[in-house]
């Protein structure tokens, strides 16, 4: 049932500062910014946080920078933001693919990449993009600032090594080098939450990752592999399906994403042929 309202509370520190020593003072507090999915939880009563700490207003998580070759993108940047970034449409053009499929309008002005992160739903539809990207996620408390790569960020599902008193303040890419492909499968071509994601990366190394077929992004090494050293697209697949763990759920069957995966591999490898 939904959460009571007289029951709830709400911070609104006026700095990141203030935010962390918060966070630091009661690790209970949850973090949130667009509330694209605190909401929806708050209403159907999957949400059992009481106490909560509003990030929107923080400029010092927003923003696009390059520094170094690094493109460093704020936690709080939404997705029209990353849509209409051209610095974004040039390094990472599957990020853009991925976040002009979250949702609608609405959902993208509100929705964050760092809310995508924190979130650490599997069928997140910016993860697989990070995870082909080798991003890493900047994570920031009063102690301490330490940079996590995204490969070993999540250690299950919907858990993470982030630390009750941490926020994450920036998501961290290096220069991708070859071409970028980014697929999402779902009921509809927007506004539904994807059966099966695929993001990939094809040069002299080959990165492939998928979503909603784990219990967290799933970066396909062996898949990957096979392609890098010439292998046939067949044994690819078969190396695939050894990798993935999906389920059946309301959305789709086990059965449907193992065949659908590997179908968007041989998708990918065509692709950017």
């Amino acid at each position: 049932m939904p959460a009571r309202v007289d029951e709830l509370s709400l911070e609104r520190p006026r700095s990141l500062k203030a935010a962390l020593s918060l966070l630091a003072s009661d690790p209970q507090v949850m973090p949130l910014a667009g509330c694209t999915d605190v909401y929806v939880g708050l209403q159907f009563g999957s949400v059992k946080d009481r106490r909560f700490v509003d990030l929107w207003s923080l400029d010092e998580l927003r923003g696009i920078t390059i520094d170094g070759g690094v493109l460093r993108i704020g936690a709080l940047t939404t997705y029209t933001e990353i849509i209409a970034s051209k610095v974004v449409g040039k390094r990472l053009p599957m990020l853009v693919a991925a976040a002009r499929e979250v949702g609608g309008a609405q959902i993208q002005n509100r929705g964050t990449l760092g809310g995508n992160v924190a979130n650490a739903s599997p069928a997140g539809d910016t993860l697989p993009v990070l995870m082909a990207a080798d991003a890493t996620v900047v994570l920031r408390s009063t102690r301490e600032t330490r940079r996590v790569p995204f490969e070993t960020f999540y250690t299950g599902y919907r858990t993470s090594v982030r630390k009750p008193d941490e926020l994450i303040v920036a998501i961290e890419f290096p220069a991708v080098e070859g071409r970028q492909w980014w697929r999402k499968v779902g009921t509809r071509r927007a506004q539904a939450i994807s059966k099966i994601m695929i993001a990939g990366v094809r040069e002299k190394s080959v990165r492939i990752a998928f979503g909603s077929v784990g219990p967290t992004v799933i970066l396909a090494r062996r898949a990957a592999a096979v392609l890098q050293d010439g292998g046939a697209i067949a044994d690819a697949q078969a190396a695939l399906l050894d990798e993935l763990t999906p389920i059946d759920d309301i959305r789709s069957t086990k059965a449907y994403r193992s065949r659908v995966a590997a179908n968007l591999l041989a998708e990918f490898w065509d692709a950017t042929r």
